[in-house]
């Protein structure tokens, strides 16, 4: 399964292309997408959805997998990221790729084992599941690569108890 995991943003969308075909999954790609602050909206929205167009294209994910929007003091950096959220789902369902929504509790809870994991935690631990020379750097990227680890982790456990189901409903 080839998954592309999402932070998303207006000045910074992190991205993480991972590929779980293997024992460990690996990141092929790995980054973020940034748009100029001094920008019109409209042209930033079409910037990054542009370049999330062109991830789609180059890495065909079987699934996007994006960390929902659970909480915002500041209501002006909520907006932009759920436009930014917006634009990254719709180009996902144009290129027909299936959307997957996580909290940001949820991720830390699959990628370090509980909810309440610090930004550091958060990028050790993505760093060793992707046996990754450095931390990955800027957070965003880290935080789209835990998003994207997260589905992985939810996929086998979903498949294993569909096997194990199987079994049980054969026997």
């Amino acid at each position: 399964m080839f998954v592309l995991g999402v932070d998303p943003g207006l000045s910074r969308c992190g991205y993480c292309c991972l590929d779980t075909g293997g024992r460990k999954p690996v990141a092929r790609s790995l980054g973020v997408i940034t748009t100029p602050p001094t920008a019109p909206i409209g042209d930033r929205l079409a910037e990054l959805q542009a370049d999330i167009r062109g991830l789609i294209e180059c890495h065909r994910p079987d699934v996007l997998a994006i960390e929902r929007i659970f909480f915002q003091v500041n209501v002006q950096t909520a907006m932009s990221v759920g436009q930014a959220s917006g634009v990254v789902m719709a180009e996902a369902g144009a290129a027909g790729v299936g959307v997957v929504e996580y909290t940001p509790n949820q991720v830390k809870e699959a990628v370090a084992g509980h909810g309440s994991a610090g930004k550091d935690q958060m990028i050790r631990m993505v760093q060793m599941l992707l046996d990754l020379s450095r931390p990955p750097r800027p957070a965003d990227a880290a935080d789209a690569a835990a998003v994207a680890l997260t589905h992985a982790a939810h996929h086998r456990m979903t498949a294993a108890a569909a096997t194990a189901t199987d079994r049980v409903v054969q026997s």
